[in-house]
């Protein structure tokens, strides 16, 4: 009998230096606040330093329309009015909610390290323009899912061309990823013959 463990999604928005802000703020908000109950649902947005004094107060005024609650590292809240001093346990949580941990990172690969750390390795999603940075990140990361510049909310079964989706696997034991029916059958081989043998 097939086992899988569709578990808890801690999914991340890393923003590159290089990425164009106004394509990950929709990643973002999307991501977020289209079905924060969605184990798809972004829970924690990194943000490269270099970019951070011009995006995090987007951030704040995209999400603070949307009822956002932030959770945010001491290099984060000052660019974010209203957030809260974020927590180890903010960082492994799925909120389920309106809730997002908010990190500023130095570089790509301390975003990479911070995920290895804290993910539940169900989706991943970079927003950048450089290509190299893209592939970096894909090649770094195990998750089920890795996108680049494209929402979390895809990592879904039917998304993916599944038919409806039954769960995403973050194990490897019998499947990984979004499953379909399929994914829970077996072959089975009847052979007919008439004395044939392999020699």
């Amino acid at each position: 009998m097939p086992v899988i463990k569709h578990y808890k999604g801690v999914c991340h928005l890393f923003v590159d230096a290089s990425a164009d802000l106004d394509k990950a703020i929709d990643l973002l908000v999307d991501g977020k606040c289209s079905r924060p109950a969605a184990c798809n649902s972004l829970e924690t947005l990194l943000v490269h330093g270099d970019v951070a004094a011009a995006f995090l107060p987007r951030v704040a005024q995209a999400l603070g329309e949307r009822g956002v609650q932030l959770r945010a590292d001491e290099r984060a809240q000052p660019q974010l009015p209203g957030s809260c001093a974020a927590t180890d346990e903010d960082y492994a949580a799925e909120f389920l909610d309106l809730v997002l941990a908010v990190r500023v990172v130095d570089d790509l690969d301390a975003a990479i390290a911070h995920i290895r750390r804290y993910t539940s390795d169900h989706t991943e999603v970079i927003a950048t323009e450089d290509s190299g940075n893209a592939e970096r990140f894909v090649n770094a990361l195990r998750s089920a899912v890795v996108m680049v510049n494209a929402s979390s909310r895809f990592s879904d079964g039917g998304q993916l061309g599944l038919g409806s989706e039954i769960g995403i696997s973050t194990t490897r034991l019998h499947a990984y990823g979004p499953m379909g029916l399929e994914a829970l059958t077996v072959e089975r081989f009847v052979v007919r013959g008439e004395g044939q043998t392999r020699k």
